[in-house]
Formats: structure tokens, sequence, C-alpha cells
């Protein structure tokens, strides 16, 4: 053959791997026409999905830990091999009988869920192919791994619906595996993930575990100055005698010493109602991170609400504002969540940009100037109260995470804290059980484990619980991040009060807050950090211990934070761009931390899930908002590309999976550190995902170019798109 027809044979394969729409956009039989059925030819990438690419031979991906081919765990049965027939009409099956046979014929691990880890069976199962038969006798046939599992879901679906018989459609079967994922999240999803507490919801949450006390006691706890709440929530205890039901109203003064005294009667705590149907009260929506979870966490809500922003709920996001700014008003600031055990720590403050946000989508006028006037009388509450109050402003004029509390956290798993109470025992010289029990009763003075679990609440404040990142010395650093936010919401609030209301807005304390004090205050921010946080050698912005009085360096993407808030120079963001990408650019996205900076895994030191190799949706989302605002258009591109893929291509293996993390560098859901990973066990159908997934999975799909979309929809590799180490 000559070269010249080798070389193009080799282009035009190359081409129809990158792109498989080059061949031209119809793929139908030849001879197909008007009157004959038509069969689409769904080429076969390596789980024969719709458009899905292809990996050259000879174009092995950049491989990190792990990583092996991009698109490894693929369909290898011959049937996957032959095209798909299109059935143009819905198909009528029975629901229950075709869910079985489905599900024996490929679910070969009887997890009820189809997944690339299904292995091939005997005689035909597992050959990622399954016939459809008709009630009207009419046969179709569904092939590839996400199709199957797309089928599995519509079948459960129409099952869980009281449906005997319904009617499939090609489309939904053979949705595109982004688009269908987009549509869920906007569909289901974020119903899945809301709660309300109120009468009508108040039966499922209290039978969380979690809400469980002494004596099958379930307790319920109502600030002391919500008269409206107490008068509620207290009418409710006959309904609920059943439950064991037990509504107890807060003391006025919340210590930690009260917090403590609370073991064993922990309970949910109460927030805000609104007038509902017929002017009845019902409680304020929220959305909740996962399935399991029936509380309202604080920076997972900021996230959260960009998302459902970006799917057009926005009443759902400002009610979310309207309870942080119940929680401050109520309980002193916004809190780690809605749990009694966390009366004493708050969480990163998002408040000021997560109005800022809704204020984009409500019609100006004078409900919203209003509404805007409320929840800025809070967020200076809770900035003056709380973040520069005097147990988190430090020396610098900086501010520091500092939870405050006394004892161990009473949240934690049994055995969490075993191996830092036999440290601390045998610097006692006294056995571990004996001396966790001493400790545990109060029987036991000990400032050093008193200052470590100070630290450990510090830690759990800053939402980054757990990482190696301040050598369980949290409170000792003020961070980038904190401060960074803070510097956000000075010049947020400095803005907000410029363009609302003429730069001077009355409090209900009789005070005047005006833009100038905000924008000054913002400088003097600034100035500050780049004094003690910005090191000139390294081009970055880092952690300072103000004790030790020293940096710390540890990359971790909230090095991207100053470019989110607007604190960098043009020339601090090139170079904070410039030494940060490349530290922590994973084939997933951005890694929560170097893996020089963690170490070396042992049971000394264990592996934390908010370090390398794990990537977190909010870490993703912040440098995305950075890399834009600074001009870094490019680097944007490529990471949310990363990102999406990773959750996409999951999702089209796993049988639809969002976790609550990924390891970013085998681009996988398999990530059990510490916790476990929240959205990975479910069956037949996920109905929620995950916050703050899928909230980056929206967001950033909006954000991406169309070209780029486009690929992602057929779900091609980033290594065809990005150069290695760029």
């Amino acid at each position: 053959m000559p070269p010249m027809i080798r070389t193009a044979i080799l282009l035009a394969g190359l081409l129809l791997a990158i792109d498989p729409t080059w061949a031209g956009p119809d793929r139908h039989e030849a001879g197909s026409g008007p009157g004959t059925p038509r069969r689409a030819f769904l080429r076969g990438p390596d789980r024969h999905e719709p458009g899905q690419a292809t990996l050259p031979p000879r174009m092995a991906a950049p491989s990190g830990r792990g990583l092996a081919h991009p698109m490894a765990a693929t369909d290898q049965s011959p049937a996957a091999d032959r095209p798909l027939a299109v059935w143009r009409e819905p198909l009528p099956v029975e629901v229950q009988p075709t869910l079985a046979a489905l599900l024996a014929d490929e679910d070969t691990n009887g997890d009820r869920r189809i997944t690339v880890d299904d292995p091939p069976g005997n005689e035909g199962r597992g050959n990622r192919s399954f016939t459809l038969r008709g009630t009207d006798g009419r046969t179709a046939e569904v092939r590839g791994t996400t199709r199957l599992a797309a089928l599995v879901q519509e079948l459960f679906l129409a099952a869980d619906a009281g449906e005997q018989e319904t009617l499939l459609s090609f489309e939904r079967v053979a949705e595109n595996p982004v688009q269908r994922l987009s549509r869920q999240i906007s569909e289901y999803f974020w119903d899945g993930l809301t709660r309300r507490i109120d009468r009508e919801h108040l039966a499922a949450i209290l039978q969380d575990s979690k809400t469980e006390g002494e004596e099958g006691k379930r307790y319920l706890y109502v600030p002391a100055s919500d008269d409206e709440g107490w008068s509620y929530f207290s009418a409710l205890v006959p309904e609920f005698r059943h439950l064991h039901l037990e509504v107890v109203r807060l003391p006025a003064t919340i210590t930690p010493e009260f917090v403590r005294g609370l073991d064993g009667r922990h309970g949910l705590l109460a927030l805000g109602l609104q007038r509902g149907r017929n002017h009845l009260p019902e409680g304020i929506p929220f959305v909740v991170p996962g399935g399991r979870f029936n509380e309202m966490y604080g920076w997972d809500s900021y996230f959260e609400a960009l998302g459902l922003l970006q799917d057009g709920r926005v009443e759902l996001a400002k009610g979310m504002v309207d309870q942080f700014v119940y929680q401050i008003r109520q309980y002193g600031k916004i809190l780690n969540a809605n749990r009694t055990y966390y009366l004493t720590r708050s969480q990163p403050p998002f408040l000021v940009p997560m109005m800022m946000a809704v204020r984009e989508h409500l019609p100006a006028g004078p409900h919203r100037r209003a509404w805007l006037a409320g929840v800025t009388a809070a967020a200076v509450q809770e900035y003056e109260q709380v973040w520069c109050g005097p147990e988190r402003l430090t020396p610098t004029g900086l501010s520091r995470y500092h939870g405050e509390g006394i004892g161990v956290p009473p949240e934690v798993e049994p055995g969490h804290f075993d191996a830092d109470f036999a440290r601390f025992a045998r610097a006692a010289g006294r056995p571990a059980a004996a001396f966790e029990a001493d400790y545990r009763a109060g029987r036991l003075a000990a400032p050093a484990i008193d200052l470590f679990f100070t630290h450990d609440r510090s830690l759990r404040e800053s939402g980054h619980d757990k990482t190696w990142r301040w050598h369980d010395r949290c409170s000792d650093f003020v961070t980038v991040d904190l401060n960074s936010l803070l510097y956000r919401a000075e010049t947020d609030l400095a803005r907000l009060l410029t363009e609302e209301f003429g730069g001077r807005l009355n409090l209900p304390d009789g005070r005047v807050t005006t833009a100038r004090e905000w924008s000054s205050r913002a400088e003097r921010r600034r100035e500050a950090m780049n004094l003690y946080l910005w090191d000139e050698v390294r081009g970055l912005f880092l952690d300072y211990d103000f004790v030790r009085q020293e940096r710390e360096f540890y990359p971790t993407p909230v090095l991207f934070y100053p470019l989110w808030a607007g604190l960098a120079t043009p020339d601090q963001a090139r170079s904070i761009v410039t030494a940060a990408l490349p530290l922590l650019r994973q084939p997933g996205g951005l890694a929560a931390s170097t893996e020089e900076a963690r170490g070396p895994v042992t049971p000394a030191r264990p592996q934390r899930q908010w370090d390398f190799p794990n990537g977190w949706a909010p870490h993703q989302m912040m440098a995305w908002d950075g890399l834009g605002r600074a001009g870094f258009e490019a680097e944007r591109q490529e990471l949310i590309y990363r990102w999406l893929y990773m959750i996409a291509r999951n999702a089209a293996d796993h049988h639809g999976t969002v976790p609550e993390k990924f390891d970013v560098v085998t681009r996988s859901h398999r990530v059990f550190a510490e916790y476990g990973n929240v959205g990975t066990e479910f069956a037949y159908i996920t109905r929620e995902g995950f916050g703050w997934m899928n909230a980056s999975f929206q967001v950033g799909l909006a954000a991406l170019s169309s070209d780029l979309r486009s690929r992602l929809e057929r779900l091609v590799p980033p290594e065809f798109l990005f150069r290695p180490g760029r």
C-alpha cells in the first residue's frame, strides 16, 4: 500500500476516534428510506454507547497513579459490537417480569445495578445485551452497560409508580449519558435532597438514627427567642408520641458546658418557618448534602444554591439564605449543621456571596431591597460577632477557624480517636482504655488533649474534616481560604450597599453601616494578607502559623481562593496559576493536596479524605470561578472538562453513580477513607446524587464551551484534548 494512502487511512481512523461524527451525521444503514424501518449504527466505542470515543491503539493516555487506559473498563462481548436497532414507537412491556429478567441476565454480581463490574456469566449472562419483548409482539435489543442501566432505572421508576405495564421509549433508554445525568439532577435529584422541618415532614426526619437519644427519645430543640417555633413544635408532641418526641426550649445563652451536658440527649435543631397553604406555618425548605442526611450543612449550602440557581430553583435557593439568616438570629452563627452538637462551631462563611448570587435572579424593586436589607443585617452580625469576634480574630488582623466546645466531639463514629487517646495515654503512663474513660467522664484534667480537641473542632469548622494540612493544630493558623472569603464578603457588601442602598443602610440595632467602611475593611485585610500570607519566593498566598510566626507550604486548591475573591493582583494571579496548577492538576481535576504534602500513608498517619488523591466539588467550583475572574479561560475550561468527564464517565459505567468525592488520579468513585463515600451504595436507581457534586455538574456544564460540551457528550477522554503537563 502506498505510504500516502496508508497515512490517509490512519488519519481517518484517528479522526473517527476523536470525533465519531466526522464520517457524517447520518449513520443509518444504506438502503433505509421512507416506509423502511431505520436502524441506527450507534458505533462501538469501548462501551458501545452512542457517540463515545475509542482510544486508538497507539495513543495510550498519560497515566497517573493507578490510571490505566482512560477507557479501560469495556464491554468485551461479541454482542456489543453489533449495531442497535431503533424502535420508532414506544414499546409496551410488562414491568416486573421484564425488570426481573433483565437483572437475572445482566446483574451478575447481584447488587441490583448493571455496571462495568458485572462479570460475564454462563449461557450469555452478563454479555451486555438484552432482548426486550413487547406485549404487542415486537422485540428490541438493548446493548451496552449504560443503556442497560438506564433500562433498569426506567423499569424501576415504572414499578415504583405502581405500573403493571409501561411504554418504553428508545430516546430514554439510549439517552446521552451527559444529558441524562443533567436532566436527572434538574428533575429529580434536587427534590430528593429537599427537606422541611414541620408537621408534614417531621416523622421521616425523627426516624433518623442521629436523632435518637436516651431511652429511645427523639429530641427537637427550639431557640429561646423563637416564640412561634416553640408554640408550633410543642403542640405537635401528642401527635408524635409514638416516636417519643421531646421538644425542648434552649436557654438564652449557649455555652460549651451546656452542650457537653447534652450527651445522651443530643438532637435536631429547629429551623425557620414560613406561612404556606392557607397561611399555616410550614418549614422553609432546604437542601441536604446526601440522601442519608436530614440536616442543613453550612458551606455545602452555598454550592448547592449555585446548582439550584443554574436549574431555575430560585425560591429554594432563596429559602436556604433565609435559613442562614434564621440561624444567625437564633443561634448566633451559621452552624456546621442544625444538630445540637454543632452549636459551638460554624463553617466557612458563604452567606454574602450566596445572597449576591440569589440577588441576580430576583426582580429589582422594593421586595428585593427589603429582603437584601434583612440578609445584610444578619451578615453584619455574623461578621462582627463570629469571624471578627474575640475567639477568631488574631493579633495579625486576620481571622482563624476556632471551634469551641469541651471534650470529645460527640458526632464522630466510635473508635475515631482511638489512636489519639492511645498516644496521650502513653505519654501519661496509663492504659488507653482507662485514660479515655476518665477523660470522657470529666475525671481527668488533661490540657494537652483539651487543646487537641479544640484544634479538631476548628478543623471541622473549616469544612476540611479531615486533612493533614495543619498538623492537627488548625486554630494556630490564619488561613488563605477563610480570609479570602471574608475579603469577598467585605467587597460584596460594599458593592451591595452602593448599588442598592445609596451607600448606607440602617441596621436593626440603630447603627448605620456604609459602603465606605466595608471598603476600608477589605483594604486592611488585603494589606494584612499580603504581609502575612503572600510568599514572594513561591508566588502563592500561604496559611500563616501565627503562633510559630511562619508560613506553611501545603498546596491545596484553596490557593485559588484569592482569585475567586478578587484579592490577587494580575501579577499575583499569574504567579498563582503558574505555580499551583502543575502541583494540583490531575486527570480528573484538582487534587485536594499534593502527594508530597500529604506524605506517606501509615497506621500512625492514615489517609484523610481531604488530601491527595481525592478531589472535591467545592474546590473545583471555586477554582473555576477564580480562573474565570482572573482571565485564565483556557485553564478554566480544561479543569471543568476534566471534572465533568470523570463524573459522566463514572455515571455511565456505574449505573448513574454520583458520589460525594472522587479519586482524581484514577478517576474513580472508590474512595473510602475515613467516612466512606456517600452516594455510592444504592439499588436500582440513585434518587439524589450528592448535593455539591450535582451542583458542580450543572454549573460546569453551563460554563463549558459548546465545542467541549459536544466532545463531553461523546465522552472523549481529556487526554485527547489537552497537552500533557498543561
